[in-house]
């Protein structure tokens, strides 16, 4: 019997893709030969992950997982639809959130984590849910709010399921006022997240290189209309105000009512709740943003298999 060591375990991971700890238990169970444990992977269809990695996972589930003081949103990527409503995806994506409370917003490390009941970490039960359900899926991006007193309010926009969605927004409100007064007002304020979609929470927060590039081109479009410079400059001033309006979480209008700025919300809330509110922080996912969705072409892809 071959010795199992870590370079093996590496090897048979890498040719199969299949989880490490699938990859140990088949080598054990063919006496460390590297090629039997091959098809010993590929008879439980667990060697087949590998393959479908290059296919683009832009579908899934958003979740939000709050507790007490902190919360987490994780967004977890299937190729399709029908697999994110399937139970055992999503069984997958709640247990994954609900683990991730632990992970200190690290995706690294909640993929390192103990997955409950299967001997494996998270990293390598997703691998193995790959290969049970034919696609490709992704753990892709993990990040928490925590307060040190108040509370963490989560909002899921289209669910799917309880904590289970297409959009994840997590606000920090920090306060001495009690949970289930500032609860409320944390809902409402996610929902403004989710439907605004703000890029700071404040003016100082804001990329100060996007400022620039936005500051520049409100000059270049200024100078157009042939006003003196001081004039220009006082019109630059107003559209960077404008732009603040657009892109701040505390300058923009809340959804809510219409009408307020979100600071003089969170004011309004304040002299509700009996105590001072400052928000500590938001999260917002919106599943798939960033990934570069293939375009699928059916008619092509018959017309080079039929060749």
């Amino acid at each position: 019997m071959a010795e199992i060591t870590a370079a093996l375990v590496k090897d048979l991971r890498d040719k199969t893709g299949a989880g490490m700890m699938d990859c140990k238990k088949a080598l054990g169970e063919t006496a460390g030969d590297l090629e039997k444990a091959i098809d010993w992977l590929r008879a439980k269809g667990l060697a087949s992950a590998a393959k479908k990695a290059g296919r683009v996972a832009a579908d899934g589930l958003v979740a939000v997982k709050v507790a007490g003081t902190k919360g987490v949103v994780l967004e977890v990527n299937a190729e399709t639809d029908f697999v994110a409503r399937g139970d055992a995806f999503q069984n997958f994506v709640r247990t994954a959130a609900e683990l991730a409370l632990g992970a200190g917003g690290d995706l690294e490390r909640l993929k390192a984590l103990a997955y409950p009941g299967s001997g494996r970490n998270v990293g390598d039960e997703l691998q193995h849910l790959i290969g049970s359900i034919g696609e490709n899926m992704a753990l892709r991006r993990l990040d928490q709010v925590t307060v040190g007193q108040g509370a963490v309010v989560g909002y899921v926009h289209n669910q799917v399921a309880p904590g289970l969605g297409k959009i994840g927004v997590l606000v920090g409100l920090q306060s001495a006022a009690e949970a289930a007064k500032l609860e409320g007002f944390g809902k409402q304020l996610a929902m403004h997240v989710a439907a605004a979609n703000p890029q700071s929470l404040d003016v100082k927060s804001l990329d100060a290189a996007a400022v620039e590039r936005e500051r520049a081109l409100l000059a270049e479009q200024a100078k157009d209309s042939g006003k003196p410079p001081e004039i220009v400059a006082k019109m630059v001033e107003g559209r960077l105000r404008k732009f603040y309006q657009d892109v701040v979480l505390l300058e923009q209008t809340f959804v809510i009512d219409g009408e307020s700025r979100v600071a003089k919300a969170v004011e309004a809330a304040a002299k509700q709740a009996g105590q001072p509110i400052a928000v500590a922080g938001f999260r917002r996912f919106a599943l798939g943003e960033g990934i570069e969705k293939r375009k699928e072409d059916f008619a092509a892809e018959v017309a080079a298999a039929a060749r």
